[in-house]
């Protein structure tokens, strides 16, 4: 704890800049938008399976657009990146909150999934791992605490204000959030932030002359990360946990009743994820800055692993406890692990660009969760069938995953510089 203080007192605007990015971006997850799926439907009039097809519509339609729009970031200033997507969430929660046809649902999830859920995350973590070479994981662990903050305080918010004021005037309340608070901070803390910015300004001002007017970084980077078969053999691990833990985050009914659990109970349980969200961030940024990301790959889905396997071949109340620590435990873990990995392995050039094609992929099979899972509850397999296979999967990832990068930890296709060759 002593080296986290230390780094907040001496870089406390830049890193205070990556944790109100990832903050604001929960309102565009999963779990805060949740909360207003009942009025939506009961208000506009949608089924279940309709309101579920708009919000999974525009969810892949982000997921589409991220790749390239999560890449602008390696050619433009953070100033005016950092505001255009700032814009872009107050956008979507504007169109939310007149939103009356499922038509107008639409475009409005998009909007909010891309700059809320994607691009406010990816402005942070970038900065995080650009701007930070020796404390790049307790750096990038420091930004992602907007998580689980937001996982105790939102949901309480936000059931608040759809109380007193209704869904759509909540929806007005975070665009003018954003208009009053969150862009006057922004700008604050980066103005803040501009003496230890200034020790990179020649490389960044360089790179984005390098890459103004042209898309040959942005080709280079994603062509140096497929052409790697080290990525091919981490993806699938890597995606294991967003798909796995949409699954169960969204599909929690179906687990509570099959397991012989009461809502209540589980709820209690979430208190203690988040906790354990919050304080294996703040370890694994440590350990990342000790041992190198790529050292402790292999390990990150551990808990994961643990997890599936309680649920599936385990009964009794306890168990929910155990499922939720270990989940937390792995959602604290993996996000320096994996923040950390890209600049390590590839240079910082094309972070940006490298960082937002992973981004569109977690929040395409965050999308296709819901949907698969849902197809095999509805004809009839339960826990142990479904939550016993994604073990099987997640035991297989592990292993692919450590024949990845681990056992060859040289950059691919950049100089020492962290330039593309």
């Amino acid at each position: 704890m002593i080296g986290y203080l230390t780094l907040l007192r001496t870089q406390w605007p830049l890193l205070a800049f990556g944790f109100v990015t990832v903050f604001w971006g929960n309102f565009g997850q999963s779990f805060f938008v949740g909360w207003f799926s009942a009025d939506i439907q009961a208000s506009v009039g949608l089924s279940a399976s309709a309101y579920g097809s708009a919000y999974s519509l525009g969810t892949l339609a982000a997921a589409v657009t991220v790749a390239w729009a999560g890449a602008i970031i390696d050619r433009v200033s953070l100033r005016t990146y950092v505001l255009s997507v700032s814009a872009g969430l107050c956008c979507a929660a504007l169109l939310l909150s007149q939103a009356s046809t499922l038509w107008m649902l639409i475009p409005g999830f998009f909007l909010l999934r891309l700059f809320g859920q994607s691009l406010l995350p990816h402005t942070g973590m970038t900065t995080m791992a650009r701007y930070f070479d020796d404390n790049r994981g307790k750096a990038i662990s420091v930004a992602m605490s907007g998580v689980p903050v937001g996982e105790v305080v939102l949901p309480q918010l936000a059931v608040m204000l759809i109380a007193r004021i209704g869904w759509q005037y909540t929806f007005l309340v975070v665009a003018l959030g954003v208009v009053l608070i969150l862009v006057p901070s922004l700008l604050w803390l980066l103005h803040k932030a501009a003496p230890q910015q200034e020790r990179h300004d020649d490389a960044q001002a360089q790179m984005r002359r390098d890459n103004a007017g042209s898309s040959q970084p942005v080709a280079m980077g994603r062509s140096v990360l497929l052409k790697d078969y080290r990525y091919w053999l981490a993806l699938p691990a890597l995606m294991a946990s967003p798909f796995i833990m949409t699954a169960i985050f969204i599909h929690q009914n179906f687990i509570v009743v099959s397991k012989g659990w009461t809502l209540s109970w589980l709820a209690t349980c979430f208190v203690v994820y988040g906790g354990m969200h919050w304080v294996c961030s703040l370890i694994s940024g440590v350990l990342v800055d000790r041992f190198k990301a790529v050292r402790l790959l292999p390990f990150i889905l551990l808990p994961m692993l643990g997890a599936l396997l309680l649920i599936t071949f385990a009964s009794g109340t306890w168990v929910a406890l155990g499922m939720m620590i270990l989940l937390g435990i792995g959602a604290g873990g993996t996000p320096p692990v994996t923040g950390a990995l890209w600049a390590e392995v590839y240079g910082t050039r094309a972070l940006g660009t490298i960082r937002s094609m992973n981004m569109a992929i977690v929040v395409l099979f965050s999308a296709i969760s819901p949907v698969l899972v849902g197809y095999f509850i509805d004809r009839g397999t339960g826990v142990a069938g479904i939550f016993g296979a994604c073990a099987l999967y997640v035991a297989v990832a592990m292993v692919l995953i450590s024949l990845s990068y681990p056992l060859n930890r040289a950059p691919a296709g950049v100089d020492s510089s962290g330039r593309m060759l």
